[in-house]
């Protein structure tokens, strides 16, 4: 009686789930550092201006929290609050201009 060695088939399909396991493996560890490099680059960019690098400060406009930089004067919205702002009735851009104008501080025409 002679031992049978297993199939050249069956070796290959082996090999070839080893493999996709450690292709698997080095598919999560690149991803791991790509997260780890975006959350890197957004604790070194957060609530920087894009334009200018400088900080930017939190201002409450109609009920709407607004990031403004007084640098170089920028303004910026995040995902929905120029929707919101809108919503809100009037001639928002002209009261949004002019809420901003000069030091960024307090007037603001209209409602």
């Amino acid at each position: 009686m002679s031992i049978q060695k297993p199939s050249h088939s069956e070796e290959e399909y082996f090999a070839k789930q080893e493999a996709l396991a450690r292709h698997k493996a080095a598919m999560e560890k690149l991803q791991q550092l790509e997260e780890a490099e975006r959350e890197r680059l957004k604790q070194l960019h957060w609530m920087r201006c894009p334009k200018c690098g400088m900080e930017l400060q939190s201002t409450e406009f109609r009920g709407v929290t607004i990031d403004k930089c007084f640098s170089c004067g920028g303004t910026y919205l995040d995902a929905g609050e120029l929707e919101t702002l809108a919503g809100k009735g009037g001639d928002i851009l002209r009261s949004v201009v002019d809420f901003f104008r000069g030091s960024g501080g307090g007037s603001t025409s209209g409602t």
